[in-house]
Order: C-alpha cells, then structure tokens, then sequence
C-alpha cells in the first residue's frame, strides 16, 4: 500500500546502524523484570490459557473475543472527531521485554472518546499482526492500552506494512533504536526520545475501525472497546527484522465471529 503524501513528511529514511545505537556492540540491559508466565506456543498457548490459569476463564469461553477478522463491509467505523488521542512528547520510557512480547511502559497520554476519558497505561507488539482485514494479515501490529477510573479499558491499534522506500514512522525508530539490549526475556531498558505527532495524524486522517471485544493476552477479559486505523503505518525492513528477531511469534489466533461461541467450545464439542 502507498504511503499517502500527507504522511510523508512526518516519516523519516530510517539505516541499519541506528537498530544498534551509536555503538558498534550492543550495550547491556538497564535492569530485570519479571516476565510472563503464557506465551504463543505449546502448552504455555492460546489453547491452553484456561489450563495454565482458571482466572482466564473468558480465554475459553468468552463469546466476544479479540482479535477478529475485520470485513470492512460489515465492521463499524468510528465517527468522525469521535476518537481524540492524544501523547505527548517523552524524553525516554522503559522499553521491556517480558517474555510474551515487547512493552513501552508510558502513562502521560489519554484517549477522549463518547464513552469517556482514558489514561494511556502501555504500548506493545504483536507479530505478526493479530487482526487481520479482509482475511489479510500485516507483518506487526501495536497496541496502545488506555483505562479510565472505573478500570473500562479501550485500546488504539495500528497494523504495520513494509515499506517499499525504507520509510519508518519515527516514533517506532525511536522506541527500536536499542531493541537489541533487551533479546533477553526478563530485561528492560529505555528508549530514545519519543515523538507522538506522525502517528496521531495518521489517526486523524485515516477511517477507524471500531468493535467491541476483549484483551487479547490473558486474562482475555470482555468489554474493551477496539479502534483500529484503517491504513497501515509504513515499517523499514531492518527495524521489522531486528524486532522480529527478538519478538518471535506472539499474536494469539483469530477468534469467532463476535456473539459465537468460542472456538475453543466449539472444538471441544466436536471432540466429545
């Protein structure tokens, strides 16, 4: 997909040598954290995050699970100035690796939206995309999680399309920049500065998809509303091959139709 030119100005060319910072050897990892105890694979899997958790019960049995296949001719589109998100400009944030996937842990921005106000909890990424669109997956996606004060969540997402002439938005340069000082799980470190203002008027001008379902990590819970852009963000292939390289495969499989049982009941039921 072309990237539009009202976007290019806000995209830089993005080389190889800034995946590795200023020095020729990657520096170690600022500290630890705890990682994930699910993952994507085997028993630790989507198929099995009831049995590693009897919490996760919506994981099993929910009937309004994420992600889902988005049909653009039956999905619901957010109104126009319905959907406010607003970040502003970091100087660095804890970049982590907890194992299940990567994580920016950010809370300076919000999300107006009809159903209230939000607070920007996190960013994440899933490859390779979660969603899919018209049956198509992306080879990444992003998350950003807001929660108001009730505990509602709501999240923006954004799927990711190679770039045919090396573009990045450069808040992802920003955050990969030193993506290989954490490859190993249960690490963190910072990331560079972050600038918001690309991806928020790549927001602004594109449609939104809009849905209701639920987390797509354990514990799968219901009730979070969706908005996802309609146009993938532009990604350079060495910052999609340095990410992948540490990310691996961390996107649970597409769930049923919203309001059907859930695949895994379904499958147990063909079992019995």
């Amino acid at each position: 997909m072309k990237v539009t030119a009202s976007i290019l100005p806000f995209l830089t060319l993005a080389s190889a040598s800034c995946l590795r910072g200023t020095s020729l050897l990657p520096r170690s990892a600022d500290g630890t954290v705890d990682i994930n105890h699910y993952n994507y694979t085997n028993t630790g899997g989507p198929l099995n995050w009831y049995g590693l958790d009897k919490d996760n019960t919506a994981c099993a049995t929910g009937k309004h699970q994420s992600p889902i296949v988005i049909e653009t001719d039956d999905i619901d589109y957010a109104n126009s100035n319905s959907v406010h998100f607003h970040v502003p400009s970091a100087v660095e944030a804890k970049f982590e690796n907890l194992g299940s996937g990567l994580e920016v842990v950010l809370t300076n921005g919000t999300l107006v939206t009809k159903a209230g106000s939000y607070k920007l909890a996190q960013f994440h990424f899933h490859t390779p995309s979660e969603h899919r669109i018209n049956d198509e997956y992306y080879p990444m996606e992003t998350h950003f999680v807001f929660e108001n004060s009730a505990g509602a969540i709501a999240v923006i997402g954004f799927v990711f399309e190679l770039s045919q002439f090396g573009y990045s938005t450069p808040l992802f340069d920003s955050v990969f920049a030193h993506i290989d000082d954490i490859a190993a799980p249960g690490t963190y470190t910072k990331t560079g500065h972050l600038d918001f203002s690309a991806l928020t008027a790549h927001l602004n001008t594109h449609g939104i998809y809009q849905y209701e379902g639920s987390l797509t990590t354990p514990p799968c819970s219901e009730s979070v509303v969706w908005y996802l852009s309609t146009e993938p963000l532009p990604l350079n292939v060495q910052s999609y091959n340095a990410v992948k390289h540490v990310l691996k495969f961390n996107a649970r499989y597409t769930q049923n139709a919203l309001g059907q049982d859930n695949l895994l009941e379904v499958a147990a039921k063909e079992l019995n």
